[in-house]
């Protein structure tokens, strides 16, 4: 503030010396300021309020009226004089206004409308008057005149003060602000300027920038640019305007074609140069960025510049001295730090810029240096000019610009088609900006060429001149658009803006259209017509929608060109159009031209095909252009007969066309019905074709030249392959010839849809495999097939082997078999059958392989077994050794084999042995067929019990023969040839090895011992067996391996297995006594005799030693043994258990009462071990914890502490605590709880153990704290930490808690227990004031607010000030405990915390408006506890008060109390919660009543519901808007009556009256209209309407009748008939913007009135008298109406086919119009259901027509008739005529009808009707020619009736003639349907007959 004192001191002095005294009295400022004088000795202005000082009283007035909200408002003023200071600055500025108006929102340098009459601006304004022109130096003088007087009377320099500085000097601080905060593009700035400019006739305006090095201005700047116009020249109000801020004379002016905006203009200059200067009719002034030294003021004070000599003659030289100074020039000296800047943009200038500029035609920009070559500046010269040929319609113009670019060193040029359309400005769309503009003017060029760009990116949309914005889009948009400010985008969310986006598609298709249809140039150049349309996206969202728009209108546009065989150019909607694929296309050119002529005849128009190019697929794409279906292309290949009239080579290329889009298209079409395949059956056979459905079950099979004949003649030999076919040689020609992708192509579709082979002669071999179908004697012919294929080369030798494989056999039995497990030769030549006889699997082949035979038809001989050796090479017949073993038992070995059988069985297995089977493995080891010898006698054994015995041990087997005889193979029978196989009788199980005899002998010993105990002699015979091996040095493993683990031995327990027994010894004495272990039974076998085989008992497993076998004792402990047991037992079990980990041991250990105590034998877990230095706690309880008796033990039992510990016996200190610990919790949780002397014995204990050097134990301690074992005055044991000691502070707490103090009481603890303070605050207890507010807030109790005195209040506050002094936060439970009515307010009565207010004076409130504290009740300590009172939830904010007072204020009815609280929160900004219970109330003052929100509207803008609602503007002043607005915001009250309240409204008129006035009915529909009210709410809320009377625009009201009987006039003449009933429906006339008729209509048809046209039931009244009717004398119905009409049935959208077609021309043509002179009329009845009267009106009708008679009956025209009439005549004939064609589809009636119509105007004239024809995109087929050029000549007239029958019947003969020679039975199915046809046929016949006879009686009457 201080900064503004010093800056503004001069200013405000000279403003203080001009104010009179008078004034200075009348001005209400200075009562309350005070003059001073500061620091510097310079007087002020002081604030009486806050003391701040100020220079001058206008800064003052500012501070006071609060108007600059930041900094500088008086915060401590009161309302009231704000509002007087306020009110009082309103006034003088009225006052002043005459003078001068700063209007901060207005543009540039132009004066605003109204400021007197001199100064008003009209929409001509801105033209300058012409007068005669005063010299130059009259001129200069009176410009200079006028620059003083502005000087003087606006800034006040040399003059008096402007009563408005104040104002001038915040417009250009905001200017400032504004300057330099937006990004604002000047050379845009200026060009929009010099668009505005006013030009004089005949000159072309132009507009050159000239940017120079020279310092011109003599102002050091580094550069200078040069702006040359040649305007008409600045004006006395262009120079106000430019010395002022936000003044523009263009407001207004838009639609005269002004484009500038209201923003920066030409002061945009300041941000490249400080010092602009303006030479323009006799004007030479500047202006200074800088403060003016007189106003401090910059930007807006012009300064008269005197010409110096050289600047003219500067200026000169750049403009060039050989032509004259434009009336313009702008000077502008630039910033140091600007030159590059704006050479940059200079040299950035789009070429397009003039594009849409009306004005400037010339632009040029350049750079003026004395060498060219230095310039850093791109040149250029812009040129545009227009061609005068435009286009005109209604709303839009088309033309030409060419645009031409002139640059340094190069020169372009561009054309575009430019399209100007207007379109009418919305309501809806409407800003305040273009308030004044009526109509969008949308303009579109689309670029003919290569647009001009410069190298930079074009832009898409134009506002006049180009912005930033790069649509995508291939066209250029231009339109009135709201930019942002620095011009560089469009605003596109702005509604202004988005109106033009609406309306742009339209502009877009209507050029469209025009560029595309309305040319005569071949259909291929269109192409590049279709680049414009948007098929890029854009990056805008908004003009996406645009681009989408777009696509649906132009998709909705016959603008799409098709095929045709025709000259004539045909074009339709895209999606009546249908693309083909490129493949398809290249067939067509190939096929003949011809079959081209039907293609769009197929159900869809088919695409131009310079438009079906790949290229285009973006443009076809957008334009949702889709193939055609895939049905069609077999109807093409169908209809056209591709397949046969093409050459082989296309043939192929339409078989790949189809495979490539065979599961993409055709896979589900009729295209398997289609004629394709070719095929030939023999040799030399005509080719054949057929379908892909019908083809099955043939086989397709191409063959090698070389394999053909071979082939050919088997397959006739093989009856089974009789469906193989062969393809054509030309075909497969054809098909060699393609590459060999298209050839893989082909055969992958066909064998996949039909049997197609490529064959050579071994997959033919394979083929005919699969069809022998087990015929044996095709197998044997398959066998001879295969040889003599082999023998003469066809098939190789791999070949020939994959073809053997799986082929079948004919056995012995003459069966054909497919698997076998070997194939074997005849038994009369194997050996097979000796040593296997007949085995399943096995197959012994069929002799009649061996016989010779002929085949092939006589081609082949094969001789007698010549087969034999073919099959023994290919099909492995064979015999032993080479057979392979049967996988199954072989029954001869069940028995003894001869010796030659028992080598060819070895032999077999050596041939075999990788191979051998399970099942006949084991038949070899199981059968009992070999040879062996036991103790000089032989027998025959399987192999697995023989053995083979080497020298090494043979010898050992027969000494240890006493125990066992051992079998061994009889080497003496078999002799040595039985060595050669030793492998193979290994594999049978022969044993080799001295460890399996081993075995075998000790397996034989335990099976005796498995019947009968072994006796002493056995067992010592194996123990000397044992000691025999050692000596010989053998392993006796394998003998002991297999004996040790059986119980042979016995014990003391038993008989049992040698491993676990002991050998008894003395150490083993005192085991004995605590275990059963198993001893080795002396008494048996004698100890001293055992005693000399310990070494063999121990490899047994007997235990021979004591040591280390702890194990033994424990495994066999007896646990009923361990109670009350010796010293010496105790402390063996305790080794054990040192020596073991046996949980068991201690588990026993654990339950038996093994140890002694003091108190007797005791359990481990109930025993402790005592530690005198810690366990003085144990005698609190003393009758609890025994311990161990160490006299009884001794001292040895110390050192088994860790062992005493795992069996459960306490031996540490801690677990000594623990089970303290578990004593003192039950003692302290039983019901008695801890005694007094108990409780003292453990405060004296814990006393001594503090006192002590070894720690406390934790769980002690914490047993101590937490256990609840202190008695309590309120009855209770509790912790220590939930006590308190009492003293006297508490006393005072007592009425407001109830607190855990320890009973100090003589019945419990007495004083004493004060003795032991210390130790229990150690413990938890709490002995200070301070440190029990935990336990005050716990126990803390305020269910009485009228019980708690103050001082209780007050202290209950203090403690919460503990809390907030350490930091502490208040508990939700406390805030809960303190939330109950207890504060005493000013609104009577206690409330909760969160119901108080803490009273603020600054809020504008009493203390009785609302639950203020009582700070009187509670005295003036109170003010010290705000900060707690505000903790515990009293509410002190203001927007937490506001919802306390808007609950609060309902409890008043005082209307000054409730309008400060109103005020309160409206300043607040409060609003009412949206899930509140309750939906509010508001105050009536003048009612003095509460009125519910939802009777409440704000305004009443209609005046229709003061009866109904409380319109609060009627109760409130006009100046409380503020408060108005405050109840809409915050109550939600509805602004206006909302449309449930005009239903509402509407039904009570229903109800009440007849008739409304005008104002009412006006005002109630114009809301519906205004806000778009549809839906169920109106149709439910309105049974009357208000209709159309010949009174409604008199006095007389608007009449309401029922909704049923009101009626929309949709048909104009059926309106004329009823005219005079009062039966449609109510629209002001005149009619009046704010109430569309289109949309009331709308909203009519919403509530459900039905259009008349709809209503109203037609009788056509019958002729009386036909006898004077006359038949035409030239028919009405002829060629040229048969065409059109055919024209429109053929028409593939409307899918007629020709059979339907020649029926409806057949009727046409029969028709006979004859002449009446009777009146034909038809009467209309209009039925009113709620009166139940029918209105009925007639009307004449010129024509009719009697389907039944197949008459129309029709007045006859007369050569007098107008135009009306012949238009009528014209009208209803057209009517008639497409009634009658189209009868059964009435959506085509319409259209048909104008068609007529419009050729019964031009007399069906032959030119005229081919154009029509040809602009309705309608033609006739060559097909349907025939019906026109027959439905008139008189043969076939009769006939026509039946044509569609007769050309059925004709294509059926033709078919059966054609298919005669290939199916029979097709043929006579054929023959029935034709003549079934043939019987319609002459059925119709005879109908038509009898319809000629009838209409001869007719005519014959009529003559009569």
């Amino acid at each position: 503030m201080e900064t503004n004192i010093v800056s503004n001191t001069k200013q405000e002095k000279s403003s203080q010396g001009s104010i009179p005294s008078s004034s200075r009295k009348q001005d209400l400022t200075w009562d309350y300021v005070s003059e001073a004088v500061d620091s510097k000795g310079k007087k002020v202005t002081a604030c009486n309020f806050c003391g701040k000082q100020y220079v001058g009283i206008s800064s003052m007035k500012q501070h006071l009226a609060g108007l600059n909200q930041s900094k500088t408002a008086c915060k401590e003023v009161s309302p009231e004089v704000r509002d007087s200071i306020i009110k009082s600055m309103e006034e003088n500025k009225e006052k002043t206004k005459e003078k001068i108006v700063v209007d901060l929102e207005m543009n540039d340098y132009e004066v605003k409308d109204g400021q007197s009459s001199q100064q008003s601006c009209t929409s001509q304004s801105r033209k300058r008057k012409r007068e005669t022109r005063p010299g130059k130096e009259n001129m200069a003088e009176s410009a200079k005149q006028h620059i003083d007087r502005i000087r003087r009377t606006k800034f006040s320099i040399g003059g008096e003060e402007n009563p408005l500085t104040e104002d001038l000097h915040q417009a250009v601080k905001n200017l400032s602000a504004e300057l330099y905060a937006k990004d604002v593009h000047f050379l845009m700035e200026l060009i929009q300027n010099a668009e505005d400019n006013e030009y004089p006739e005949g000159v072309d305006p132009s507009l050159e920038f000239v940017i120079t090095s020279d310092d011109i201005t003599a102002t050091g700047a580094p550069a200078t640019l040069l702006i040359f116009n040649n305007e008409k020249g600045f004006s006395d109000k262009n120079i106000e305007s430019i010395c002022s801020v936000g003044r523009s004379t263009k407001k207004g002016n838009r639609k005269n074609g002004y484009i500038g905006e209201k923003g920066i203009g030409f002061k945009s200059v300041f941000l490249i140069t400080s010092q602009p200067y303006i030479f323009s009719n006799g004007y030479q002034i500047r202006f200074n960025e800088s403060p003016c030294s007189h106003c401090g003021l910059g930007y807006i004070v012009p300064e008269w510049v005197d010409q110096h000599p050289s600047l003219l003659v500067d200026i000169q030289r750049i403009h060039g001295s050989g032509s004259p100074l434009p009336t313009t020039t702008i000077i502008l000296p630039l910033k140091s730090d600007k030159v590059d800047p704006v050479k940059q943009q200079l040299s950035n200038v789009h070429p397009e810029v003039l594009l849409f500029l009306s004005k400037i035609k010339n632009l040029s920009i350049r750079e003026h240096c004395q060498d060219p070559n230095l310039s850093t500046v791109n040149s250029i010269g812009i040129i545009t000019e227009t061609d005068l040929v435009k286009r005109k319609s209604i709303d839009a113009e088309s033309y030409t610009i060419i645009l031409s670019a002139n640059e340094t060193d190069s020169e372009k040029q561009c054309s575009y088609y430019m399209w100007r359309q207007k379109f009418p400005v919305k309501q809806e769309n409407r800003v305040e900006r273009r308030a004044e503009v009526q109509d969008w003017v949308i303009t579109l060029a689309f670029p003919l060429a290569e647009r001009l760009s410069r190298g930079h990116t074009s832009p898409g949309i134009y506002a006049f001149l180009p912005t930033e914005m790069v649509t995508n889009f291939p066209f250029i948009i231009q339109a009135d658009f709201i930019l942002s400010s620095s011009r560089e985008t469009v605003v596109l969310d702005d509604k202004w803006n988005q109106g033009i986006l609406n309306c742009l598609p339209l502009a877009f298709v209507n050029a469209f259209t025009t560029l595309v249809k309305k040319t005569d140039a071949p259909i291929s150049t269109l192409l590049s017509m279709f680049r414009f349309l948007p098929v890029k996206q854009s990056s805008y969202a908004k003009l996406n929608v645009v681009r989408d728009s777009i696509r649906e209108r132009i998709c909705a546009e016959e603008i799409v060109p098709s095929v045709s065989h025709l000259k004539q150019r045909f074009f339709h909607k895209p999606c009546e159009v249908g693309r083909l694929i490129p493949a398809f296309w290249d067939i067509l050119e190939k096929a003949r031209r011809g079959l081209l002529q039907n293609i769009s005849s197929h159900g869809v128009y088919v695409l131009d095909s310079s438009f079906d190019r790949k290229e285009n697929d973006d443009v076809l794409n957008f334009l949702s252009l889709r193939e055609v279906s895939n049905e069609w292309y077999s109807k093409c290949i169908q209809g056209c007969d591709l397949v046969t009239s093409v050459s082989e080579t296309t043939y192929v290329e339409i078989l790949v066309f189809i495979a490539k889009n065979w599961e993409a298209r055709f896979k589900n079409t009729n295209m398997v019905k289609v004629p394709l395949i070719k095929y030939h059956v023999q040799k030399g056979g005509v080719s054949l074709l057929s379908s892909l459905e019908e083809f099955n079950p043939r086989t397709l099979c191409l063959v090698a030249e070389k394999n053909h004949s071979w082939l050919v003649d088997w397959n006739c030999e093989f009856g089974c392959m009789s469906d193989c076919v062969f393809l054509p040689h030309a075909t497969r020609k054809a098909l060699n010839a393609c590459s060999a992708d298209t050839a893989a192509e082909i055969r992958k579709w066909l064998s996949e849809k039909v049997t197609w082979i490529d064959v050579s002669v071994s997959l033919y071999a394979q083929c005919l495999l699969k069809n022998l179908k087990k015929d044996k004697r095709l197998v044997v012919a398959y066998a001879h097939f295969l040889h003599h294929s082999i023998s003469k080369g066809f098939l190789s030798d791999d070949e020939a082997k994959k073809c053997c494989q799986g082929m079948p056999l004919v056995d012995n039995y003459g069966i054909v078999k497919t698997s076998t497990s070997g194939v074997i030769v005849p038994a009369s030549a194997g050996k097979w059958v000796s040593l296997t006889g007949r085995q399943e699997g096995y197959l012994e082949l069929w002799e009649e392989y061996m016989t010779s035979g002929v085949f092939a038809g006589g081609g082949v001989r094969s001789k007698q077994r010549e087969l034999l050796g073919f099959l023994k090479e290919y099909a492995k017949a064979g015999d032993i050794p080479e057979l392979a073993p049967p996988d199954a038992a072989v029954p001869s070995l069940s028995g003894a084999l001869q010796k030659q059988n028992a080598f060819l069985l070895l032999e077999w297995m050596k041939s075999h042995k990788d191979s051998l089977p399970p099942k006949f493995l084991d038949s070899v080891r199981g059968g009992s067929w070999l040879r062996t010898k036991m103790n000089g006698s032989y027998d025959y054994r399987p192999p697995s019990q023989s053995f083979y015995n080497t020298s090494s041990w043979g010898s050992v087997l027969k000494n240890a023969s006493v125990l066992v005889d051992v079998p061994l193979v009889d080497k003496s029978f078999y002799g040595k040839k039985i060595e050669s196989y030793t492998e193979e009788l290994k594999t049978a199980g022969v044993m080799f090895e001295f460890s399996e005899a081993c075995a075998f002998v000790g397996s034989h010993l335990m099976s005796l011992a498995g019947t009968s105990s072994l006796s002493r002699e056995n067992v010592f015979s194996i123990l000397k067996f044992i000691r025999s091996l050692r000596e010989k040095l053998l392993s006796p493993d394998d003998f002991i391996t297999s004996i040790k683990g059986h119980s042979w031995l016995k014990t003391s327990c038993g008989d049992m297995s040698p491993e676990g027994a002991v050998l008894f010894s003395e150490e083993w004495k005192a085991a004995s006594l605590i275990s059963e272990i198993p001893f080795v039974d002396g008494d048996v076998y004698g100890e001293p005799e055992m005693s000399g085989f310990k070494e063999e008992l121990k490899l047994l497993g007997v235990v021979v030693e004591f040591p280390n076998n702890h194990s033994l004792i424990v495994s066999h402990l007896k646990p009923e043994k361990l109670n009350y047991l010796a010293p010496d037992a105790m402390i063996l079990l305790l080794e054990c258990m040192r020596n073991l980990s046996s949980q068991p041991l201690v588990d026993s250990l654990r339950s038996s009462q093994c140890l002694k105590t003091k108190g007797g034998y005791k359990t481990p877990a109930e025993c402790f071990i005592s530690d005198p230095d810690q366990t003085c706690f144990l005698t609190v309880f003393d009758d609890v914890f025994p311990l161990i008796d160490e006299g009884f033990y001794g001292s040895r039992v110390s050192s088994y502490k860790k062992e005493l510990e795992q069996i459960g016996v306490v031996v540490q200190v801690e677990e000594a605590v623990k089970a303290f610990v578990r004593t003192l919790k039950q003692k302290a949780t039983s019901s008695s709880g801890l005694t007094r002397d108990n409780a003292l014995s453990l405060l004296s204990c814990y006393r001594k153990l503090m006192g002590s050097d070894h720690k406390l134990s934790e769980e002690l301690l914490e047993s101590y704290k937490e256990l609840q074992w202190l008695q309590t005055k309120l009855g209770d044991f509790r912790a220590p930490k939930e006590c308190i000691l009492f003293y006297s502070e508490w006393e005072p707490l007592r009425l407001v808690a109830n607190l855990p103090f320890i009973d100090d009481s003589v019945k419990w603890y007495g004083k004493s227990i004060h003795s032991y303070k210390k130790e229990l605050k150690s413990l938890g207890v709490t002995v200070e004031l301070k440190q029990g507010m935990d336990h005050l807030f716990s126990s803390l109790s305020l269910a009485d607010g009228s019980c708690i005195t103050p001082s209780s209040a007050l202290s209950l506050l203090k403690c919460v000030s503990f809390l907030i002094e350490d930091g502490r936060k208040l508990t939700q439970e406390f805030l809960n405990k303190v939330s109950v009515r207890w504060l005493k307010t000013h609104a009577g009565g206690y409330k909760s915390p969160e119901e108080c207010l803490w009273f603020e004076k600054s809020w504008g409130l009493e203390p009785c408006d609302g639950p203020f504290i009582d700070e009187k009740y509670y005295g003036s300590k109170l003010k010290l506890f705000k900060k707690e009172l505000i903790e515990i939830g009293v509410v002190d904010d203001q927007g937490k008060a506001s919802q306390l007072l808007a609950e609060h204020v309902y409890s008043h009815s005082d209307s000054d109390a409730i309008s400060r609280i109103y005020r309160f929160l409206s300043r607040s900004e409060w609003k009412q919660e949206k899930d509140s219970s309750s939906s509010g109330r508001i105050w009536i003052p003048s009612d003095e009543k509460w009125a519910d929100v939802s009777s409440c509207v704000v305004r009443d803008k209609d005046k229709l519901f003061g009866s109904h609602l409380n319109v609060l503007e009627n109760h409130y002043k006009s100046d409380d808007d503020d408060l108005l607005d405050f109840f809409s915001s915050a109550f939600d009250v509805r602004t206006a009556p909302s449309v449930r309240d005009y239903c509402a409204l509407w039904k009570e008129w229903e109800e009440t009256k007849d008739r409304l006035s005008n104002h009412e009915c006006c005002a109630f529909w114009s809301f519906l209209v205004r806000y778009g009210i549809y839906g169920n709410i109106l149709s439910e809320s309105f049974s009357r309407l208000p209709v159309k009377t010949p009174d409604s625009s008199s006095d007389g009201g608007i009449l309401l009748s029922s909704k049923s009987d009101v009626f929309i006039a949709d048909d104009l003449l059926l309106k004329d008939l009823f005219i005079g009933s009062s039966v449609f429906v109510w629209y002001p006339t005149p009619s009046i913007p704010a109430l569309s008729q289109t949309k009331l209509m709308e909203i009519y048809r919403t509530l459900g009135v039905k259009d008349i046209s709809k209503c109203v039931e037609t009788a056509e009244a019958k002729l009386t008298d036909r006898t004077k009717v006359k038949k035409q004398e030239t028919s009405m119905i002829g060629p040229g109406l048969v065409r059109l009409v055919l024209g429109f049935l053929s028409d593939p959208s409307l899918k007629i086919e020709a059979e339907e077609r020649s029926t409806i021309i057949g009727s046409l043509v029969s028709l006979n119009v004859l002449h009446t002179p009777e009146t034909i009329s038809t009467d209309y009845t209009l039925t009113l259901p709620s009166k139940g009267e029918k209105l009925v009106a007639k009307s004449k009708k010129v024509m009719r027509w009697e389907r039944e008679e197949g008459v129309v009956y029709a007045e006859k025209m007369k050569k007098t008739w107008g135009k009306r009439k012949v238009l009528e005549y014209a009208t209803c004939f057209a009517e008639v005529i497409a009634k009658g064609v189209m009868s059964g589809r009435e959506d085509l009636i319409e259209r048909l009808s104008e068609l007529v119509k419009m050729a019964y105007l031009v007399e069906f004239d032959e030119e005229a009707l081919e154009f029509l024809m040809k602009s309705k995109n309608l033609q006739v087929y060559e097909e349907d020619e025939k019906l026109i050029t027959d439905a008139f000549s008189p043969k076939e007239k009769l006939t026509l009736v039946m044509q569609p029958e007769k050309l059925l019947y004709e294509h059926s003969t033709e078919i059966i003639k054609k298919t005669k020679n290939e199916n029979d039975a097709k043929n006579v199915e054929f023959a029935s349907k034709q003549q079934s046809l043939k019987r319609k046929c002459n059925q119709h016949t005879e109908q038509h007959f009898r319809l000629s006879k009838k209409l001869q009686v007719i005519h014959s009457s009529h003559r009569t």
